[in-house]
């Protein structure tokens, strides 16, 4: 069973909007983060829980019970650049993430059918923490 998860209504808005105008080529992503989304409650951005991760929250996360983290910024598409420490909310991972909370974990499958498991371990920055909606 999949932990609840948290999303405000403003990053609900601005991933409906990504997910129309997404190229059928990204249907599975699109429908992976459709599925989270049909679960997520929804709350007031300046209501957002400190601990949970949205939208551009700068995350460390590890994989399998693992002791190891990796911090990473959970991104649009339209946001990714160079920077090697982005995270694509269409990524496996990054839909994983989306409206955990810290020290939450949550099993999901990887595109080549293995499964993952997947425990947010702190959240570094969060922009509704730090009253940044307009983003």
């Amino acid at each position: 069973m999949k932990p609840s998860i948290l999303v405000s209504w403003l990053d609900m808005d601005r991933l409906d909007r990504m997910l129309d105008s997404l190229p059928a080529a990204q249907a599975a992503a699109r429908d992976a983060l459709l599925d989270e989304l049909g679960r997520a409650s929804l709350a007031e951005p300046w209501e957002m829980p400190p601990d949970v991760v949205t939208m551009n929250s700068r995350v460390r996360f590890s994989f399998d019970g693992a002791d190891e983290e990796v911090a990473m910024t959970l991104s649009y598409p339209k946001d990714m650049g160079s920077n090697p420490d982005q995270l694509s909310i269409l990524t496996p991972v990054g839909t994983a993430l989306l409206g955990l909370k810290t020290g939450d974990s949550i099993s999901w499958q990887r595109p080549d059918g293995a499964m993952f498991e997947l425990t947010v371990r702190g959240i570094e920055y969060q922009p509704e923490r730090e009253g940044v909606y307009h983003r």
